[in-house]
């Protein structure tokens, strides 16, 4: 850990045109918390153009982003992808062009690193093939969220698809294993939902009349004693937008600590995945659909709930 004792001037290349101001500066504060980064952006100690911003501020090449003083680890010493990593990397690819990667996200890992986390995703991604150096998300999953993920291998390709995903026209659906019965007059959640930090650093969402609009659809396809297997469509990308809206109907996702710590179920893994999404490649393009298959964790856990169902 080193400490920077100067305010820095950062100048956004090219390849990062069209990022959002909280994943630059993820990428290039190495070591900082999460909750950290976002700290020094509300209170004002970021600046873009000597203005101030918000996390989503969206990055023009060349702006100009002021620093503080921070402690933190240089890019140079990210950590190193193991060969066992690499290959799990490599054996998650869905598709591949030489625009995109489209990935299929194990459970457990977060897709960026942070002060505990040496090598997220997306820096062991950039190790793993040379084509793959200039990588960047395009969207995020929940460190504990399996599924498709997308990845940007061209900045016209990521501003494009990031264009699409604030316009909402990147269709995301979810497989979700809730707790007890889902109602079936449950078909939609429209439930403002507000971040908050906790005194430890935390983030925690929470429904809130004064936060961002929420909207998630929902699906029975299954159902056991004593839990439902949804389907589940966002129609928005808030932070931990379906966990909440579960816990708010009262029925949280099995395994989630953050929402559901009291619920009878016991699970070590969020039983969460992002099943499918379709996107266009490009502005003319048709859609394009994939679709990532269920890790063993999540297929147990069901395998073992269909076997507890009465014949």
């Amino acid at each position: 850990m080193s400490e920077t004792h100067k305010a820095q001037m950062l100048v956004v290349p090219e390849r990062q045109d069209g990022q959002r101001l909280d994943n630059f500066l993820l990428r290039e504060l190495k070591g900082l918390p999460r909750s950290r980064v976002y700290r020094l952006i509300r209170t004002g100690e970021v600046r873009v153009n000597r203005g101030r911003c918000k996390p989503d501020t969206r990055l023009a090449e060349g702006d100009q982003v002021r620093v503080p003083p921070y402690a933190g680890r240089r890019l140079a010493n990210t950590g190193a992808p193991t060969d066992k990593l690499k290959q799990r990397l490599e054996d998650s690819v869905l598709f591949e062009d030489e625009a995109l990667l489209v990935l299929n996200k194990p459970a457990g890992m977060p897709v960026h690193g942070g002060s505990r986390i040496a090598l997220g995703l997306i820096e062991a991604l950039r190790q793993t093939r040379p084509e793959w150096m200039e990588a960047e998300l395009a969207h995020r999953l929940d460190r504990d969220t399996s599924g498709c993920l997308i990845i940007a291998k061209q900045v016209d390709f990521l501003r494009h698809i990031q264009a699409e995903l604030r316009a909402g026209e990147v269709e995301k659906t979810y497989l979700a294993l809730v707790h007890g019965a889902w109602p079936e007059r449950i078909e939609q959640i429209d439930l403002p939902l507000r971040k908050n930090e906790l005194a430890s650093g935390e983030r925690i969402v929470r429904a809130d009349p004064d936060g961002k609009s929420a909207l998630t659809t929902f699906q029975v396809l299954e159902r056991f004693p004593e839990a439902t297997l949804l389907q589940v469509g966002l129609e928005t990308g808030r932070t931990h937008q379906i966990r909440v809206h579960c816990q708010s109907a009262g029925h949280p996702i099995i395994g989630d600590e953050k929402y559901g710590k009291s619920a009878a179920i016991r699970h070590k893994r969020l039983a969460l995945h992002a099943w499918r999404l379709a996107f266009r490649p490009t502005p003319k393009a048709k859609f394009s659909h994939f679709e990532a298959p269920c890790d063993r964790h999540f297929t147990q856990l069901l395998q073992s709930l269909q076997n507890s169902s009465p014949h």
